[in-house]
């Protein structure tokens, strides 16, 4: 069975964009309901001459940038008007610069459309630093299908794309589009910072007597449109810089700024409004799930069998819970609004398999089978891409989980994965779709995230918990022998729990030979040693989610111990690394830096020190503590062996980027610590 992490969450979009930003196109527009027609009236452009509006950007200021920038958006226009016949009518423009090489992506404009869409006309050109305008048109695009990582997702979701030609340095090309969709929800997200600087990005709203409109900011202060009257505003901003791509940092759409835009028909009383808070999308979302977590007989029949036997809740609730996650095949069907609207759970049951709302969904009317409620929670699978401040919007989620209310009296230890609703009570956050994460658990990335809680009267959002790190380790020991020749020899066992584990079993769980089993051993020891053999290697409770993941192996390293004279360096910190070097740049950071999830790793390694040597030299210990982790390491001396223990832990998730002098000092103390060596001398006679 394949593991997907999380679901696409796709549904019609309006915005064109070059490949780099497909990204930014999700949630335009895109939701429930009104069958409204959406489509552009653009001014096409004589032969192959570039329209007035590009023309006139030729002599416009780049924005500021640096020598690494490819390319610079120069002028993007988005015009929205509602008439009163209902009909939505949307302009896109957009003209880059073209500054290095890397910047002729910036020349391939891709438009996703479905059956809910149609595109009416698209056009691009290119104004050449010298020579003649070049055009092309519609009957220029390529029309495909929606591209996607493997064949778990089946979707009715299309592209066309348009190549301008001589995207080339020195050169600026641009585009116009038009279209007609019939969108779900009457809400439009304005993202208009993005990687390259944009010089100017405008966005006109047009609505007709009686409408009205809200709006939401993030990452940027509210800016005042402007208004000529006749229910028009438009929204302007300029010089606006680049999201500077960083290891490690928030999700870009966490960090974008971007305006959030929702229309109010007039009276309000339409359904398909746009979300005026998160009780307005968790309604939307209890909508579109009504009716599909009703039972069968042949759910009622296998949830008997299941459960035969069985009188505690909890063990009937895990027997459950191992069904979705293992026996229910990821695939995900997204024909129109199935990109958010879960299937029937009899179907689902019926035919094995759904995608993350449809294991959901199911694995909810199983539960209700032995008398257990429970509620979807809709989420973004990385942290940060959702934030306690930000307006609700269709197009920030992408996974669904469950939220299940604990029955009274039940209670385990192994049960940690809870949030506290003031109306809901007690509730177990688990996630049928990760087949790895034993029930009660919770994966690091869903970890201190923000997920809407849907309920059937409406929604709120809720952060979700953060575990112990205790609860994610890697215990490593090991016993060495070193030779006077400088050759380490040992045996070494690493003892998984939670996260740890979980990647190593869906690293493994497609391992067809045993040779293969052990690829990630030796990846781990190559940034270690220079040099070593796996002499024995096993694997321990691969497939058993509820117990640890172990890893047995031996090795032999030759040439371990460097000579000096007649003195041998040994390092102490035989194998495994904790320092990391993302913040190593010259320039200051920017962003906050994301861990994966809390966890704790110690080592714990012997090393027999070889007859008529002596430690003459021990490193110093290390004790690094700090608000976001903490890292202890000891180097001793026992009789004829040479200890090292070590403990790392990260206890905060998130680092602000006024703490990254702090993180990187950290680090390097990790460092210094990881290459420091003991020395032996001979024994004197």
């Amino acid at each position: 069975m394949n593991n997907k992490s999380f679901c696409s969450q796709a549904g019609p979009q309006l915005r064109t964009s070059p490949l780099w930003m497909v990204i930014a196109a999700a949630g335009v527009l895109a939701a429930a309901a009104l069958a409204f027609t959406v489509f552009v009236s653009v001014t096409a452009a004589s032969a192959a001459e570039a329209p007035g509006w590009m023309h006139s950007l030729t002599s416009v200021p780049l924005p500021e940038h640096d020598e690494k920038t490819d390319a610079v958006l120069l002028y993007s226009e988005y015009v929205l008007t509602v008439q009163p016949n209902g009909k939505i009518k949307g302009l896109e423009r957009a003209a880059y610069k073209i500054l290095r090489a890397g910047g002729k992506k910036f020349g391939t404009v891709r438009v996703n459309f479905d059956a809910d869409t149609r595109i009416t006309a698209i056009h691009g050109w290119c104004i050449p630093a010298q020579g003649k305008d070049y055009e092309v048109r519609e009957k220029d695009a390529i029309e495909t299908s929606l591209g996607v990582s493997d064949a778990d997702l089946i979707t009715n979701e299309r592209s066309r794309i348009l190549q301008i030609p001589a995207a080339d340095p020195g050169n600026i090309v641009g585009y116009e589009v038009e279209q007609e969709l019939r969108p779900y929800v009457l809400q439009d997200e304005w993202l208009f910072q993005g990687p390259i600087p944009v010089a100017e990005a405008r966005y006109t709203l047009q609505l007709p007597p009686g409408w009205e409109y809200k709006t939401a900011w993030l990452n940027h202060d509210e800016i005042k449109p402007t208004s000529p009257g006749n229910n028009q505003w438009q929204w302007m901003v300029k010089n606006v810089p680049a999201v500077k791509l960083e290891r490690g940092m928030p999700p870009w759409r966490g960090v974008a700024e971007q305006m959030v835009l929702s229309l109010i028909p007039a009276g309000g009383t339409s359904q398909s409004k746009g979300f005026q808070n998160w009780d307005d999308m968790g309604k939307w979302q209890a909508e579109l799930s009504r009716g599909r977590r009703d039972s069968s007989p042949e759910i009622k029949q296998k949830v008997a069998s299941l459960t035969a036997g069985m009188t505690a809740p909890l063990e009937k609730m895990r027997a459950i819970a191992s069904f979705t996650q293992k026996e229910i095949r990821y695939v995900a069907i997204e024909l129109g609004i199935g990109g958010y609207q879960p299937h029937p759970a009899k179907e689902i049951f019926a035919h094995r398999y759904g995608d993350c709302k449809d294991k959901a969904t199911l694995a909810s009317a199983m539960l209700a089978e032995i008398g257990v409620d429970s509620y979807y929670i809709v989420i973004n699978a990385e942290r940060g891409a959702v934030t306690a401040g930000m307006a609700p919007q269709i197009g920030i989620f992408n996974h669904a989980i469950l939220a299940i209310k604990m029955p009274e009296g039940v209670s385990d230890p192994s049960l940690v994965a809870f949030v506290n609703d003031p109306k809901l009570g007690k509730l177990l956050v688990f996630d049928p779709t990760d087949q790895m994460t034993p029930f009660g658990q919770l994966r690091g990335a869903l970890q201190a995230n923000y997920g809407l809680l849907v309920t059937p009267t409406g929604g709120d959002l809720i952060e979700l918990p953060q575990l112990p790190a205790s609860l994610n380790t890697t215990e490593r020991t090991a016993k060495f022998q070193l030779d006077a020749k400088g050759t380490l020899s040992g045996e070494i066992r690493e003892v998984r729990r939670g996260d740890p584990a979980v990647n190593e079993r869906y690293v493994l769980q497609a391992a067809s030979k045993d040779s293969d089993k052990i690829k990630p051993i030796e990846t781990a020891l190559s940034h270690s040693l220079g040099t070593f053999q796996i002499t024995k290697a096993t694997v321990g409770n691969l497939m058993q989610s509820n117990l640890p993941f172990v890893y047995d192996y031996s090795l032999v390293a030759n040439n371990y111990a460097k000579s000096a004279g007649n003195l041998l360096l040994v390092r102490p910190r035989v194998i495994g690394y904790e320092s990391r070097d993302l913040l190593e740049t010259k320039e200051p950071r920017k962003y906050a830096v994301e861990f994966e999830g809390p966890w704790r790793d110690t080592d714990t390694f012997e090393i027999a020190l070889p007859a008529g040597y002596e430690v003459d030299d021990l490193p110093p210990p290390v004790n690094a503590d700090y608000s976001f982790a903490s890292y202890h390491s000891k180097a001793e001396v026992t009789g004829k062996t040479l200890k090292y223990t070590r403990t790392f832990e990260i206890k905060e998730l998130s680092v602000p980027a006024s703490r990254a002098d702090e993180l990187k000092k950290f680090y390097r103390e990790i460092g210094n610590d990881e290459r420091n060596t003991a020395v032996l001398k001979p024994v004197a006679n």
